[in-house]
């Protein structure tokens, strides 16, 4: 059995780093949940209300199953942002923290005094990560936007065509965009602290839609020379006859309503709320009723209110049906209701807001000419962080290092 460390020796890594936490659901927590998990006293800074995740298939008293597994190890400290006392403690907090984590939209942000220049005026040297759904630039900077948005925007929720489902869906209802920009999020933390010599902290930027291409880099490549003469036919096609995605989901969450890949009249989008608020103002879009808003996610208690429930689900989809996705995603959007388009990969290398965030980056190859790749999952001091060269041919710098290496430049063999 395992003894955990006793208090006043702890010699993990970051044991003696505070990290001030004003992030809420996934990606944001998972990300501080791993810097506490390293030794980092994390400081979690909630509403009144509290994090909308104790509200999510909630136990009762504040807490539910995913709160636990997101929170551990964490304090907690409620800050009203929306008032001037609130912003001034929240501003009181920073100056005593190392790191800042948050996952709001900018102009959120610097409504509530967490952008880059309102934390740099407090704490200078603070290390500061922001995780958001489309990153800080381009047209859907502003933009709220949950996992499924993100893995839906990104093509990650095409990847899987199986012609036997209905309408996309998460794998396993797995929240990939969610976990690894909370990976992501907790290297940039680790980087910034690793470079704490400099007198002014690193402000990071990680999106959920970076993460949700990272997950794809070995397919997200465009060759020029190559690509052009066969676009991906197959995946167009797909894509025109309203392919099907494989899922694998419990049956609670299967007949949720209102987190979920629909139908609409010329193809997919995604809608995408975990709040009672975002799902009733999807009821006040579509003029609907639905007795289970509070809680959709709560398993039926008898067989009646199953086919209540899936009725509610039914409605919806019929409704839906009735428009392009576009006509839904702008209603929904005016309603700030969190939804988006279902998208293929190949649709993402000329996207406005994936090149204004440079996911995407155009690079010369020696040996295949101008390719298009994975720009980069970071952005530090609101610049993408990008590798400075491009692959190397194989040995292209073996001469290069052993010069470097044995300061002799007479190079016969390595082997």
């Amino acid at each position: 059995m395992n003894t955990p460390l006793e208090p006043g020796a702890d010699t993990r890594p970051l044991a003696g780093i505070r990290v001030i936490d004003f992030s809420q659901f996934v990606a944001g927590p998972l990300c501080t949940l791993l810097l506490a998990n390293l030794g980092a006293d994390v400081i979690k800074v909630e509403s009144p209300a509290g994090d909308a995740y104790r509200h999510y298939e909630p136990l009762g008293d504040g807490a539910s199953a995913r709160l636990y597994a997101l929170n551990q190890g964490k304090r907690s400290v409620v800050c009203d942002l929306k008032s001037e006392s609130g912003r001034a403690f929240a501003q009181q907090l920073i100056a005593t923290g190392d790191v800042v984590v948050h996952n709001m939209p900018a102009e959120r942000a610097a409504g509530f005094g967490l952008d880059s220049d309102t934390i740099r005026q407090t704490n200078p040297r603070a290390v500061v990560t922001a995780v958001t759904a489309f990153g800080s630039d381009g047209p859907k900077s502003a933009q709220v936007g949950y996992d499924l948005i993100a893995q839906a925007y990104s093509g990650l929720l095409m990847a899987d065509a199986d012609p036997h489902d209905e309408v996309p869906r998460r794998s396993g209802g797995i929240p990939f965009a969610d976990i690894t920009s909370g990976l992501v999020a907790c290297i940039s933390v680790v980087a910034g602290l690793a470079n704490r010599s400099s007198p002014d902290g690193q402000h990071f930027e990680v999106s959920l839609l970076a993460a949700s291409l990272l997950t794809q880099i070995q397919d997200l490549v465009r060759i020029d020379s190559a690509d052009e003469p066969h676009v991906d036919n197959h995946e167009i096609a797909q894509h025109h006859d309203l392919a099907r995605v494989s899922s694998n989901i419990r049956d609670a969450a299967a007949m949720e309503p209102y987190y979920r890949c629909y139908e609409a009249s010329d193809g997919f989008f995604a809608l995408a709320c975990l709040t009672t608020p975002q799902r009733k103002r999807v009821l006040g879009v579509l003029g609907a009723d639905d007795p289970w808003v509070e809680n959709p996610q709560a398993v039926p208690v008898d067989s009646a209110e199953r086919a209540l429930r899936e009725a509610v689900a039914t409605s919806f989809s019929e409704k839906f049906r009735t428009a392009p996705a576009a006509h839904w995603i702008d209603k929904f959007s005016k309603a700030s209701v969190p939804a988006g388009e279902v998208r293929l990969l190949h649709q993402l290398f000329d996207d406005e807001q994936v090149r204004a965030n440079g996911l995407v980056r155009t690079v010369e190859q020696s040996q295949s000419g101008v390719v298009d790749v994975f720009g980069s999952p970071f952005k530090i001091d609101g610049r993408p962080s990008h590798a400075t060269r491009p692959a190397p041919r194989l040995g292209e710098h073996t001469i290069e290092l052993h010069t470097e290496i044995t300061s002799s430049k007479e190079y016969t063999h390595v082997i």
